[in-house]
C-alpha cells in the first residue's frame, strides 16, 4: 500500500473535534484497515516523520499510535527498515485449501460456529423473555417483598462492611447464612442438615451443574422425571450426560419399568410436589428410591423448589430426612420464596462431598456477593424470613382458589386440575389432541404469558394442558383475564379429536362436548 493512501485513509477518518485522543484514532484507523486486508501482510507502513508533515499532527502522537499497535502485534518494527505489518494471517488460499481438504464444502461455508452441543442448545431453549405478569409460571409475586426491611438491613450492612464480605468469595458460601439455612431446614423440612454440609449456590441450574460436573461423566445416564423442570434437563443435558425420562404417574417417579435394569449416576426428582404435575411421591415410592440408589450408588438430586407454599394437609418431610445411607442430594432455592433477582440458592449434601462440591464452586465460578449473603442471613436469623413465608402462603393460596374457581365456572366442576395442595402453579390438563402450543401463542398476543404442559415431556409432544402461575397476580385480576384466555381456549377444545361434533343443520357447530374424554 502506498503512503499516499494511508495518509488520505487518516486524513478522511480522523476528527479533530472528538473527545477521543488522535493517537487513539490514528491506531484505531489503522488497525481496522490491516484487520480488512486493505493493508496486506509484509507491507511496509510511511515513516511517522512524513505521516506528520501531511496530516498536520504531532509526529509523538503517531509515534505512540505505531507502538500501541506493535505491542499487540498488528506491526513489527525493524530498525533502519521501517515499520511493517505483521504476517499474523494465513492467506485465503491456504486457509481453503486446508478446509476443504478437512471439511466438506456445506460445512466450509456454513455461517454456524457453535459446537454441537451449542447447537443442540439453542434449538432447545426454553426459556421465555417474560418474567414478570399473568401467568408467568414460577415467579412469587415480588411487589409483596418487604423491601424497606431488607434495605434497613442492606444498609446497615454497607454502613462500615467487613472487607472480608466485598472481596471473592471462596469455599461454600458466609457460614452464618449456612447456619440459618440448616437451622430452618432441620425445623421446616425435616432435612438433616448442619451446616459444614450446606453451600451456597446461585440457584438450581448452577446447583445441578457442579453435581453433574463432580458426579459424573461425559456419557453417563442420569434419570429425570416425566415431565420435567425444563432447565434441570437442559442443564443435565449440556454436562454431556445421557437424560432417561422416567415417567411419572399419581404417585410420583415410576420404579417398575426396563429403566430399572440400567442404573443411573444421577436421579433427578421433585417428589414432595412434583414439577409440574404437582404429584406427591408417595411413601413406598420413596423407601423404594432411597434402597435403589443405595444398592446401586446413584446420587439422588431432590430438587425441592416450592415446598414452602403448602396449603392443605401436614407439611411432607423431605425425601434426605428419610435417607439412612447419605444417597441424596438436596437443593433449595430463594428464588421463590424471597425473589428471582436475588440468585440464591442452597445445597445439601453428605458430609463427603460438602468439602469437595465448595471447593469446585470457588474454583469453576469465582464466587462473590457475600455482603447479599449476610444480609440474607440477618433477614433469617431476625424472623423476617418465615413471616414472609407465612403471610405469602396465605396470599398465594387464595389466589390459586380464585383461579381454580374460575376454571370449574367456565368448564366445570370435574375438569380436571392439578392437585391444589401446594404450589405457585397449576396445571389445566386439556383432552388429547388439544393444540395447547397454539393456545398458547394466541395468549401470548394478548400479553397473557402460559407454558404448554407437553413441552415439558421429553419429546416435547406429551398430553396437552397448561400451566398457570397464579403467585404474581392481583386477585382483582385472576378472573377477568382468564375469561379472555377462555376466547383462545374454546376454540382449540373444539378442535380436540374427541371433541369434535357434527354440524348442525343450518351449518353451526355442535356443542362442546367437554366430558367426552377421561381427563390426565
Amino acid at each position: 500500500m502506498k503512503a499516499m493512501n494511508l495518509t488520505d485513509i487518516l486524513a478522511q477518518q480522523m476528527d479533530r473535534e472528538k473527545d477521543i485522543p488522535m493517537f487513539r484514532q490514528v491506531y484505531e484507523i489503522i488497525r481496522k484497515t490491516i484487520l480488512s486486508g486493505t493493508i496486506p501482510a509484509k507491507a511496509k507502513l510511511p515513516a511517522t516523520r512524513l505521516l506528520s508533515r501531511e496530516l498536520g499532527i504531532s509526529r509523538n502522537t503517531l509515534v505512540m499510535a505505531y507502538d500501541h499497535l506493535q505491542s499487540e502485534g498488528y506491526v513489527v518494527s525493524q530498525t533502519g527498515s521501517g515499520t511493517f505489518v505483521s504476517d499474523t494471517f494465513p492467506s485465503l488460499t491456504q486457509l481453503h485449501a486446508d478446509a476443504t481438504s478437512t471439511l466438506t464444502d456445506e460445512i466450509a461455508h456454513s455461517p454456524l460456529t457453535l459446537s454441537t452441543r451449542g447447537l443442540n442448545l439453542v434449538r432447545n431453549a426454553q426459556a421465555s423473555s417474560t418474567q414478570w405478569g399473568a401467568f408467568v409460571a414460577g415467579i412469587p409475586d415480588v411487589t409483596l417483598f418487604p423491601h424497606t426491611t431488607w434495605m434497613r438491613m442492606l444498609r446497615r450492612r454497607w454502613r462500615d462492611p467487613a472487607p472480608e464480605l466485598l472481596t471473592y468469595a471462596h469455599g461454600a458460601g458466609y457460614y452464618p447464612l449456612r447456619e440459618e439455612v440448616a437451622n430452618y431446614l432441620r425445623l421446616a423440612r425435616s432435612v438433616r442438615a448442619e451446616p459444614d454440609q450446606v453451600v451456597i449456590t446461585n440457584g438450581i441450574h448452577q446447583s445441578i451443574r457442579l453435581l453433574a460436573n463432580l458426579l459424573a461423566d461425559g456419557g453417563d445416564s442420569a434419570w429425570i422425571e416425566n415431565p420435567a423442570y425444563w432447565g434441570a434437563r437442559t442443564v443435565l443435558k449440556a454436562a454431556g450426560l445421557r437424560t432417561i425420562p422416567v415417567d411419572v404417574d399419581d404417585e410420583g417417579l415410576t420404579l417398575d419399568g426396563s429403566h430399572m435394569r440400567e442404573p443411573p449416576r444421577l436421579i433427578f426428582t421433585t417428589p414432595s410436589h412434583q414439577y409440574p404435575l404437582g404429584v406427591m411421591m408417595s411413601l413406598a415410592r420413596r423407601r423404594t428410591l432411597l434402597e435403589y440408589a443405595h444398592l446401586h450408588k446413584s446420587w439422588i438430586i431432590e430438587d425441592d423448589y416450592d415446598s414452602e407454599f403448602r396449603f392443605d394437609g401436614q407439611p411432607v418431610a423431605s425425601l434426605q430426612g428419610l435417607d439412612t445411607h447419605g444417597r441424596v442430594i438436596y437443593l433449595g432455592t430463594f428464588s421463590k420464596t424471597l425473589f428471582p433477582g436475588l440468585r440464591m440458592g442452597f445445597m445439601v449434601l453428605p458430609k463427603a462431598l460438602s468439602s469437595h462440591l465448595a471447593l469446585a464452586l470457588s474454583e469453576m465460578y469465582r464466587e462473590g456477593r457475600l455482603i447479599d449473603q449476610a444480609v440474607l442471613a440477618d433477614f433469617m436469623a431476625e424472623g423476617h424470613y418465615t413471616t414472609h413465608i407465612r403471610r405469602m402462603r396465605l396470599h398465594y393460596a387464595r389466589r390459586q382458589s380464585i383461579l381454580r374457581s374460575a376454571i370449574h365456572d367456565v368448564f366445570g366442576e370435574d375438569w380436571p386440575i392439578s392437585t391444589h395442595e401446594a404450589g405457585l402453579h397449576l396445571v389445566m390438563h386439556l383432552p388429547p389432541g388439544t393444540d395447547d402450543v397454539g393456545i398458547v401463542l394466541a395468549a401470548k398476543s394478548m400479553d397473557i404469558s402460559l407454558r404448554p404442559l407437553s413441552r415439558y415431556y421429553a419429546d416435547g409432544n406429551g398430553p396437552p394442558g397448561l400451566l398457570f402461575g397464579y403467585a404474581s397476580v392481583p386477585d382483582t385480576q385472576i378472573r377477568p383475564l382468564f375469561l379472555q384466555l377462555v376466547q383462545v381456549i374454546t376454540p382449540a377444545l373444539e378442535q380436540a379429536p374427541c371433541n369434535r361434533t357434527q354440524q348442525e343443520p343450518d351449518g353451526s357447530a355442535g356443542k362442546l362436548n367437554t366430558h367426552a374424554w377421561s381427563g390426565a
